[in-house]
């Protein structure tokens, strides 16, 4: 059967390039880990002598100069998101997203309220921009993404955030 006989064959190497307090490194992470794919840790540190995303060698794996990146079968993927729904597509069990395509989207309304509307704000590449009132500016812009969260929670809220998963 198709099961036995993968275990004879080379698992493709995986890299997670990553950053220990990136929330979207640990999306990327966290997916890894459901799905029980092995893959090497590679420390990005985008805080010490002005950041390790900035070198050449980085931004010719990701121009954009974040974190996470994920290489996979010679292939190099960046955005958290679109590297779960990769890792999804090719490894589909567990599966990551419910199977409906109304609950799919749901999931990805709900993945993008924090990865677009709340996260980039208490970024530290944004912070650093609004300078000495970062403090105030990010807990009001957090806040009211927290808001919309709960609103959209209160209506499909279930045992793993979503009624159906």
């Amino acid at each position: 059967d198709k099961v036995s006989r993968n275990i004879f064959l080379p698992k493709p190497k995986v890299v997670l390039y990553s950053y220990f307090r990136s929330s979207a490194s640990w999306r990327v992470r966290i997916a890894l880990a459901i799905k029980g794919i092995q893959y090497e840790y590679r420390a990005v540190n985008l805080i010490k002598e002005g950041g390790e995303q900035h070198s050449e060698e980085y931004r010719k794996l990701n121009p954009m100069g974040q974190v996470p990146a994920l290489v996979i079968d010679g292939r190099c993927l960046t955005q958290s998101l679109p590297i779960i729904e990769y890792l999804d597509e090719k490894y589909p069990e567990p599966p990551l997203l419910p199977k409906d395509p109304f609950e799919r989207s749901q999931v990805r309304a709900l993945s993008e309220i924090i990865n677009s509307g709340i996260q980039p704000l208490h970024n530290l590449q944004t912070l650093l921009l609004v300078g000495d009132r970062k403090e105030a500016w990010a807990r009001s812009h957090i806040e009211y993404g927290l808001k919309a969260l709960e609103k959209f929670l209160k209506t499909t809220a279930g045992k793993y955030s979503l009624k159906t998963m």
